[in-house]
């Protein structure tokens, strides 16, 4: 978690680099949809460098930290945080990518080794629950040592 810092579209990017970095270790970057759209152009040069970046997709259908801090400090009064996504796998097989899209918690395993066996890039989409919410966050105006830990 970014501790709710703002850092959407960083997660990707970032792996990319680490990946560059330290080619000899696996890298997976943990990333949410909303983030994701910001910077899912680099899934191109993933697949043109052949950088084997692997990619957790957790999928709500909403700008999650948004929505997060709108239902936790402004009574649930959401603004501009639902989306309407893409199909992110078929995306990512345009790139060149493999990918998978799970629903089921029972698949989560499975889909986990088949991403890290898989050599190249990947993307795993995990549909994840719509008001799920990330911990830990710094709330506006609080220091670090003012971190929410959980509801």
């Amino acid at each position: 978690s970014s501790g709710g810092a703002g850092t959407m579209g960083y997660g990707l990017p970032a792996a990319f680099g680490a990946k560059l970095a330290r080619p000899e270790q696996t890298v997976v970057a943990f990333v949410g949809d909303g983030g994701f759209q910001m910077t899912i152009q680099e899934l191109g040069l993933c697949a043109q460098w052949e950088v084997g970046v692997k990619i957790v997709l957790l999928d709500n259908n909403y700008l999650g930290m948004v929505r997060q801090w709108q239902q936790l400090f402004f009574d649930r009064r959401y603004s501009s945080v639902a989306l309407q996504n893409p199909d992110f796998v078929k995306i990512a097989d345009g790139f060149g990518l493999s990918g998978r899209q799970i629903s089921d918690p029972a698949e989560l395993p499975g889909a986990v080794a088949e991403m890290l066996a898989h050599e190249g890039p990947y993307l795993l989409h995990v549909l994840v629950e719509q008001e799920d919410n990330v911990f830990p966050m710094v709330p506006a105006g609080c220091a670090v040592d003012e971190i929410v830990l959980g509801k």
